[in-house]
């Protein structure tokens, strides 16, 4: 049949055939009434159903119009129209729709006929299709199905004033389609009707000249739909047509289709795609343009343009005087999230409205171009008015890992509403505004460039809506959002981190990789980890969290070595461990709770709630659904999964964070200790309520709270909390901390007891608000959670395999577990014995590698808890074996150790161990190095039962191992070999034996006498550069190896006061000159050593002045470790109100005058001026410059006492440390006040001059040369626009700090200064400004060697000390009083050569020659030299190559709080 359309023309009469007549209308029953007789209900009915049927069954062009006429005019009376019964109603809706069929396209009634007619369809027939299970439903189905099919609908347009009609039906058929039935059955529309309303609606809206307002409203709210926030109206303040309610299906999370009207509302927009378009912009244009102008000042409807130049990227963030109202910009709010659904949704009608959404970007208001641009950054990633999808799914506790190759979708349902999806690319459709909107990266407001950077994040995420993006697009927002994670603005960087936060892990490996790892510089990955020492807490909090959370999720590749994992998040965790140098307490709280939620969450791997029993070698089982099929199979253990998380975290760890990382677990020994007392002091306390000695103990739980305030960020509110806490008085809270601290607990039990104490907590009535916050960090850092003895099992069975990937960490965590927490071995220790029988050698068969650190982690053990050892003889006589045959030689040390802890016959066993280790002893022969290992060790822990002895043994150590040369030396110069040879290791074990017998001596009256020639000893050593031969013979291979462990046995030695007595000032400066070796491997060692001991409080004050000699180190990175480590030195000293940083500094400019390199020439006291400047840097504050000014001047008061022929040197460098002083506060903008007090300076030093006469020339004298004064502006100028430029980058963090800080070490005299130096023997300025650059190491580049003085200013690094006019005594006793931690008692120290050699990258290089080729400027060559590696970090084995007792493998300095 034809179907009605406005612009139809009559049918053409068809020519029927002669014989066939036209068929009228046979129904000739009345259908209407006179008033007071109307016709029966039940009469009219039939009526009414036989003309239906009738006018059903005839087609359009069979029939005489004429014979309508009557039953239309009957059907259109108001008696039927407005009849009361719905019957009635409905069979008449279903004639009038035959008969607008039938006479198509000429309606047969009037223009008020008409609007009767469709006021009956719009307001009761087709109102009445939203409940199913209505008794007309079939009646109300047929008229919209006639209407629709026949299109008779388009009659209602050309009714006079038909809006209201127009707007009812649009209101009706989208409420119709809310989803809610009316039905009491709960039957749901029929998907025809939906169909049928769309097409009716399609139909008016397509041929309609113009639509209502309202109309445009009411299909606009329902993209709305979609936003499930959006419970108020949109538009023009009307909310008749608005959302007023979200759509039922809108309150699931995951919606399987989307909602009826808003497909309806769709379909509308893309079949009229061109009309709509019109509307939809004037929509917009009516919304945007009222709501963004902007009010005059006197209250009229004045507007002005808000628009400005796209390229104006420069003005305020003010945006002007005036601006949209709350309510305009909720309502813009409004309308923009329409547009992201319209995107979403129908792009087509968005045509002219987003040149209108890109004149906003140029908007001078702030809040417009805000909300332009995060408009146009979700249009762009296809994300709707419902928001951008939930955040990945990444838990780093999950189990199995993730993996890339088997990545897979969250298994739930996709919610399609915030499913992103764009139909078009919108870069492609619309370039202008797409590049317009990348221009905002370059906005001058911080908010602008924050929401362009969640866009651009977004973009990425979701591969612009999933349509894809070039290779070049995707890189260029990628280097976009790595420079946007360096930005100034602290929300922009926020925005960053956040919008990585966004992507999965497999985009982040796939797509964020791609510009390189976290090794890169200027990759998203380094640019992310450098943001994890950002100057805000609030940037550093969101990226530790997420780079923690990236690796967390990532492990399970790094385990399985998969190398594109490793290389690019392999480094996360050394990265925020090396947040732990920083010092700062919100970034240590920070680093406890990334370490034991993200890094190694507690919950890892799922723990079963039923059905598990904690065993002695198993605390946990977990399912493993990765086992396919057999149900039988053994599922893994969870200890074992948790062991290897721990194992491969530190396997990846560099150097600096594998020393955090075992820092750590030292701190929670003592740490537990210090809680446990807490926790008893708590007890004692009785909730405030006690009977005795209250004085006592509230003043010792005062102290243990101060101890606590200290440690963690707003000390005020940490000891309000923890008063709190012992006030509370809750018995069950202190059981469940002892577990958590209690070595003898399992992973299991010290889980539930922080879960149970987290949840007590909370609930805890009396409990204040920051209770757990503060409580957490302590409970993290005293549980026994990494070195737990659930995990020792694991960590054994890794270490028997050697080739185990984790094997070698697995020996190196058995280490530290030994020597730290050896009681975590007791549920263990049977099994630990058993291994090292089994591996027991013999004259014939050679033990396994790893018997070794078996063998150290039983000997951690026997020193703490000897009576849990077996003592049997099979045991002992295989710890024999060791000691006989047994390789390497610290086997046999640790085998001594063992058995002269756990014997009962100690005296019987040491004489015997002599008696088969000297007997018949000789160089070479089989295992003579395990026997020098083995009297070392007897040498240390048994010197009665081998005095007897002695002189035998020193006659091996001295005459057949150190003054014998055997091996030709093969090289000409002093150089670092990576191999030890077994000469050399022999001599290393033979001067271990002699400073062992000195430590072990315990006869005061004659220690003097035995410690002289042992001395002598150590100084020919350390002055002659290993060297010990009269002959001059030694391997050069040997020295630098034999003078390293000389520089460490005096310090070693000198944590002894007694020993420590025994060294001169002249031997100390000697020793000190070490620190400025011509070996990167020797300067690292020893420097190393230093730090361990004085960050444990072993060594005397006067040692802090030695590391300030590194100020001209060549190792870039080894110089600003060292700074980093004297600053956080100095932070915890000040913390503790000593002066020691302040009072080393009269030490180190004693050290200085006798410095071998120091000369009275401005250049050379520019050099000394270079050291003062590098103490400055790192130790001066406004508050303590006056303290330190005060002793500069107090040195020009005394004479030199180490050769009061050298005081000029010192009064030299007095004026000349006053004079940098000076402009130092200048440059800084600092008041520098006079000190009140007057410090007594070392004795040993510093002694008085003679008369006052003297005293007082001296005084007015100036001894610095003419010519210096502009220098020093100069080198002060450089130090304190570097400090300056370095601040200025941390509050941009546009860089990481450590790289901005260089420049302050690189202030360099003039070139006339430097060519007037080239002549003499001191070219450390050349070398520091110019050619000691340490090469990248990238390229390994060859540097050139220089001679002794260039080596020493281009080799120091820092570290002070305090001496403020005291006597070692004095200094010695307020070291003591440094200890705040309860420190278990020091275990006995045994010394042990370490074969290990440094890294071979290390090895430096002289113009593609060694640097033992270049020729030395003076005499004595080999200390003369200076070697510049060309690699600027230190290895690993360097490390170990340093060490040299068996408390020390592989440990060195310990990070600043573990003092």
């Amino acid at each position: 049949m034809p179907a009605r359309t406005r612009h139809a023309e009559p049918a053409a009469t068809e020519v029927m055939e002669e014989s066939r007549p036209v068929a009228g209308l046979q129904f000739n029953e009345a259908l209407s009434w006179r008033a007071g007789k109307p016709i029966g209900i039940a009469d009219l009915l039939r009526r009414l159903q036989a003309l239906s049927r009738e006018m059903r069954e005839m087609e359009q062009e069979e029939n005489e119009r004429d014979s309508f006429t009557k039953v239309a005019k009957e059907l259109a009376s108001p008696n039927l129209l407005a009849h009361k019964d719905k019957g009635i109603r409905a069979w008449t809706a279903c004639c009038l729709v035959d008969i607008l069929r039938l006479c198509a396209p000429d309606a047969p009634y009037t223009g008020p006929q008409l609007r009767d007619i469709f006021t009956l369809f719009v307001t009761s027939i087709l109102p009445a299709l939203s409940d199913p299970s209505n008794a007309y439903n079939s009646q109300h189905m047929y008229v919209l199905q006639s209407l629709a099919q026949v299109k008779s609908i388009v009659l209602l347009t050309d009714i006079p004033s038909s809006e209201p009609l127009v707007v009812h039906l649009f209101t009706s058929f989208f409420d119709m389609l809310l989803g809610a039935s009316r039905a009491t059955t709960g039957e749901q529309l029929a998907k025809s009707v939906e169909f049928n309303l769309t097409a009716i609606l399609e139909i008016l809206v397509d041929e309609s000249t113009s639509l209502p307002a309202d109309v445009v409203d009411i299909i606009m709210a329902q993209f709305l739909r979609a936003d499930p926030h959006a419970v108020s109206t949109i538009g023009r303040g009307s909310k008749k047509h608005g959302v007023s309610a979200v759509d039922e299906k809108q309150t699931t999370l995951a919606l399987k289709e989307l909602p009826p009207a808003y497909n309806m509302a769709k379909s509308i927009c893309n079949s009229c795609a061109d009309k709509m378009s019109r509307y939809v912009s004037q929509y917009f244009n009516d919304v945007i343009i009222y709501a963004s102008s902007f009010s005059a000042t006197d209250g009229g409807a004045k507007h002005r343009s808000h628009r400005r130049s796209s390229v104006d990227l420069d003005d305020s963030d003010d945006g002007g005087t005036s601006g949209p109202t709350e309510e305009d910009m909720e309502e813009l709010h409004k309308a923009h999230r329409l547009l992201r659904e319209l995107w979403r949704a129908c792009p087509g009608v968005l045509q002219n409205v987003i040149p209108q959404l890109e004149a906003e970007l140029s908007a001078e208001n702030v809040q417009l171009r805000l909300l332009a641009t995060e408009t146009l950054g979700d249009i762009v990633s296809g994300i709707g008015a419902a928001g951008p999808p939930p955040p990945p799914p990444m838990d780093p506790a999950a189990y199995p890992p993730v993996t890339i190759t088997a990545y897979q979708q969250s298994t739930g349902i996709q919610n399609l509403l915030t499913t992103p999806c764009s139909p078009q690319p919108f870069p492609h459709t619309h370039p202008s505004a797409y590049n317009n909107f990348l221009g905002r990266r370059q906005d001058k407001s911080g908010l602008i460039r924050a929401a362009w950077t969640t866009g651009i994040g977004r973009i990425l995420a979701t591969s612009a809506g999933g349509v894809g993006l070039s290779r070049h697009e995707e890189e260029r927002l990628i280097g976009d959002l790595a420079h946007m994670l360096g930005d100034g603005d602290e929300k922009v960087r926020i925005a960053a981190v956040k919008a990585v936060a966004g992507f999965e892990y497999r985009d982040i490996i796939a797509k964020l990789g791609s510009s390189g790892g976290i090794s890169k510089p200027g990759s998203v990955l380094a640019t992310l980890a450098e943001r994890v020492r950002d100057r805000k807490h609030s940037v550093r909090v969101e990226a530790m969290r997420l780079l923690g959370r990236i690796w967390g999720v990532g492990a399970g590749e790094i385990a399985a070595d998969e190398e594109q994992a490793v290389f690019l998040i392999g480094d996360a965790p050394s990265k925020i461990l090396d947040t732990f140098y920083t010092n700062d307490m919100e970034i240590n709280v920070l680093l406890d709770h990334v370490l034991f939620e993200l890094l190694l969450p507690l919950t890892y791997p799922p723990i079963k709630s039923k059905g598990t029993k904690s065993t002695a070698s198993s605390s946990q089982k977990v399912g493993d659904s990765q086992v396919n099929g057999d149900s039988e199979a053994q599922p893994p253990d969870a200890d074992t999964l948790r062991t290897r998380r721990i194992l491969v975290l530190v396997k990846h760890l560099d150097e600096k964070a594998k020393r955090v990382f075992f820092a750590l677990q030292a701190r929670q020994v003592s740490m537990a200790k210090i809680l446990a007392t807490f926790l008893k002091r708590c007890e004692d306390y009785n909730g405030g309520v006690m009977d005795e000695n209250e004085k006592d103990i509230k003043a010792h739980l005062t102290r243990l709270i101060e101890n606590f305030a200290r440690q963690l960020p707003d000390p005020a509110r940490v000891t309000a909390d923890l008063w709190k806490f012992a006030k509370m008085h809750d018995r069950r809270n202190y059981q469940l901390m002892k577990f958590c601290i209690a070595p003898e607990s399992d992973y299991r039990t010290v889980f539930k007891a922080i879960k149970e104490f987290s949840k007590r907590i909370e609930a805890a009535p009396g409990a204040p608000a920051g209770l757990l916050e503060t409580l957490t960090p302590l409970l993290y850092r005293s549980s026994v959670l990494i070195y737990n003895k659930s995990h020792v099992p694991a960590i054994m069975d890794f270490s028997r395999s050697e080739e185990h990937p984790l094997a070698s960490t697995a020996h190196e965590v058995l280490k530290e577990i030994s020597s730290k927490t050896p009681e975590v071995f007791k549920a263990h220790i049977q099994e630990l014995c058993k291994v090292v029988q089994e591996q027991a050698p013999t004259a014939d068969k050679p033990n396994e590698p790893g018997a070794v650190d078996t063998l150290k982690a039983c000997a951690g053990f026997a020193r703490k808890f000897p009576q849990d050892l077996p003592k049997d003889r099979k045991f002992l006589q295989c710890l024999t074996e060791f000691v006989l045959h047994g390789t390497p030689p610290q086997a046999a040390k640790h085998a001594v150790t063992i058995i002269l802890a756990v014997s009962d016959r100690k005296a019987m066993h040491a004489k015997d161990l002599l008696k088969q280790t000297i007997k018949g002893f000789k160089y070479g022969s089989n295992a003579f190095l395990s026997r020098l290992a083995a009297l070392s060790q007897l040498m240390l822990l048994a010197p009665k039962e081998v005095d007897e002895e002695s002189d035998s043994i020193v006659d091996i150590a001295i005459n057949q191992i150190l003054l014998t040369v055997r091996s030709p030396s093969n090289n000409s110069e002093y150089d670092w070999e990576d191999k030890v040879d077994e000469e050399c290791e022999a001599k290393m074990w033979a001067l271990k034996i002699l400073v062992n017998r000195l430590r072990s001596y315990d006869d005061p009256s004659t220690l003097k006498t035995i410690a002289e020639p042992i001395y002598r000893l150590l100084k020919l050593l350390i002055t002659e550069d290993g060297e010990l031969s009269k002959a001059k013979d030694t391997p050069y291979s040997h020295k630098p190896r034999l003078r390293l462990l000389a520089a460490q046995s005096y310090l070693k030695l000198c944590t002894q006061k007694v020993f420590n007595e025994l060294l001169t000032p002249s031997d100390f400066n000697r020793l000190a000159l070490v620190a400025q070796d011509v070996l990167y491997q020797v300067r690292f060692g020893f420097v190393s050593k230093l730090q361990k001991y004085i960050g444990q409080n072993k060594l005397p004050q006067r040692f802090y002045a030695i590391v300030f000699l590194l100020a001209f180190d060549p190792q870039d990175q080894f110089r600003e470790d060292t700074l980093t480590w004297i600053r956080s030195r100095s932070a915890f000293l000040a913390k503790q109100k000593s002066t020691v940083m302040e009072a080393v500094f009269a030490r180190l400019l004693s050290l200085l005058a006798h410095h071998p390199d120091y000369d009275t020439g401005v250049d050379d006291l520019l050099d000394s001026a270079r050291y003062i400047t590098f103490y400055l840097t790192s130790v001066a504050k406004e508050q303590n410059l006056s303290l330190i000014y005060h002793i500069a001047q107090r040195v020009k008061q005394k004479r030199d006492a180490i050769d009061p022929d050298m005081s000029d040197n010192i009064y030299h460098l007095s004026d000349l440390a006053q004079a940098i002083i000076r402009r130092y506060e200048e440059a800084h903008g600092w008041s520098l006040q006079t000190f009140p007090q007057n410090l007594r300076l070392p004795n040993e030093l510093f002694s008085s001059i003679p008369n006052e006469e003297l005293a007082q020339e001296i005084a007015r004298k100036s001894y610095l040369p003419d010519g210096l004064a502009g220098s020093l502006d100069a080198l002060v100028k450089v130090k304190a626009k570097a400090k300056a430029k370095k601040r200025k980058s941390d509050e941009h963090n546009d860089a990481p700090a450590r790289k901005k800080s260089r420049s302050a070490t690189t202030g360099a005299p003039s070139a006339s200064t430097a060519t007037s130096k080239a002549s003499k023997s001191l070219p450390v300025r050349k070398a520091s400004a110019k050619s000691v650059k340490t090469p990248k190491a990238k390229k390994t580049k060859e540097v050139e060697c220089a001679p002794s003085s260039e080596r020493r200013r281009s080799g120091r690094g820092t570290a002070a000390k305090t001496y403020a006019e005291r006597d070692d005594e004095e200094d010695d006793e307020e070291m003591e009083m440094l200890n705040q931690e309860d420190d278990a008692e020091a275990e006995a120290e045994e010394s042990e050569p370490e074969p290990t050699s440094p890294d071979p990258k290390v090895k430096a290089k002289v113009n593609g020659n060694d640097a033992r080729k270049a020729k030395p400027a003076r005499k004595p060559p080999p200390r003369n030299k200076a070697s510049k590696p060309a690699v600027q970090d230190a290895s690993v084995d360097s490390a170990s190559a340093a060490s040299d007792d068996d408390d020390d493998d592989g440990e060195l300095s310990s990070p600043p709080d573990s003092d």
